[in-house]
């Protein structure tokens, strides 16, 4: 079975509204902003925007669409959900352009530092999908004017269409304690102060990280009281192989030369979400390609984050923060290994 929405979220004053509650606080109905809807990404250095539809811009070659809009929050506390879905083009009654899975995002692009992954994902074997995540923990950058980018790793022409919409839920007058499970503090009420992207690496590679970690400069506010680093990777491989997609690694976080942090992403579900990959291919032994097991991702389904509590190696100040993913395979004949990797710090004050 498909797993339901994930409400992951970082203070309990931003509490998840469900359809069955008893009515949003003061009555104030959730508030939608539809930001991308049928929109066409694709493949096509030639004419990138051959099927762009204004006021949504093309963006690397085709394989990105990107839209300013303004969000206004709801007075009162709320929720926020990012919904995003992900459609393949048809090519005549039986079939799809693109069958294949591919890596994408949500970003939210901002005019100094790179960009956030709002929702990072793996389309399906050429099936529909959606995914509603809560990403309340980025209520500090989620109002006024945005930009947000749709990103899918595809290499055809026509390939997929995406649908974003972003939602503010106003928190219910009586919250049941079924929605607030999954907090990273329940007995904290208080919302995030502050938001900072840190870093975004589509191809954390064995040649890029041959002079060792990659470092950014970070500077902590005063006033900080608490400081997750929000921490999102996936593992593939060009070719097929084993490594990476399939040969998990250690991931390793720093900070100030000390190693802060360390995992190995691992997914072992994936036979979950055959449902939503109508065209994986079925191997020699009778095996599914959609079913194996993978670095931290499946086909069809979105990439959870690792949430590290930095509080301790982060006091107020100068920091850097060093990211390194270990045994990556180097580049050959054939092809390489590589990850895909992001991460954004989450401050209270």
């Amino acid at each position: 079975m498909r797993r339901a929405a994930r409400v992951a979220g970082f203070g309990a004053a931003f509490v998840a509204a469900a359809a069955a509650s008893g009515g949003a606080a003061g009555g104030i109905d959730p508030v939608t902003v539809h930001v991308f809807h049928d929109d066409a990404i694709h493949f096509f250095p030639d004419d990138p925007g051959l099927f762009a539809a204004p006021p949504v811009e093309p963006a690397d070659n085709g394989r990105a669409v990107e839209r300013t809009v303004t969000l206004r929050p709801p007075s009162g506390p709320y929720r926020i959900f990012a919904r995003v879905t992900t459609k393949p083009i048809p090519q005549d009654v039986s079939t799809v352009h693109d069958k294949w899975d591919r890596a994408g995002n949500v970003q939210l692009v901002l005019p100094d530092g790179p960009p956030i992954e709002v929702v990072k994902f793996v389309t399906a074997y050429g099936g529909r999908t959606e995914h509603r995540v809560d990403v309340t923990h980025l209520a500090p950058v989620l109002h006024g004017e945005r930009t947000f980018r749709g990103f899918i790793d595809t290499w055809v022409s026509p390939a997929w269409r995406m649908d974003l919409e972003i939602t503010f839920e106003p928190v219910p007058d009586e919250p049941t304690p079924e929605w607030m499970e999954g907090w990273i503090n329940p007995d904290d009420d208080r919302p995030p102060a502050w938001v900072r992207s840190v870093f975004y690496e589509q191809e954390m590679s064995a040649e890029r990280l041959a002079a060792g970690p990659q470092w950014v400069d970070v500077e902590i506010p005063d006033g900080a009281r608490r400081v997750v680093l929000r921490y999102l990777t996936s593992g593939h491989c060009t070719d097929g192989r084993g490594a990476d997609e399939f040969v998990t690694k250690n991931n390793v976080i720093l900070v100030d030369d000390t190693e802060a942090h360390r995992f190995r992403p691992w997914r072992a579900d994936c036979r979950d979400f055959r449902d939503v990959n109508p065209y994986c291919r079925r191997w020699f032994d009778g095996s599914w390609s959609a079913d194996f097991d993978r670095s931290g991702w499946c086909p069809g389904d979105a990439v959870e984050p690792e949430e590290i509590d930095l509080t301790g190696a982060l006091p107020a100040g100068p920091h850097r923060i060093g990211f390194l993913v270990e045994d990556v395979r180097p580049e050959d004949e054939s092809g390489k290994g590589y990850w895909r990797v992001s991460a954004a710090l989450i401050g209270w004050e």
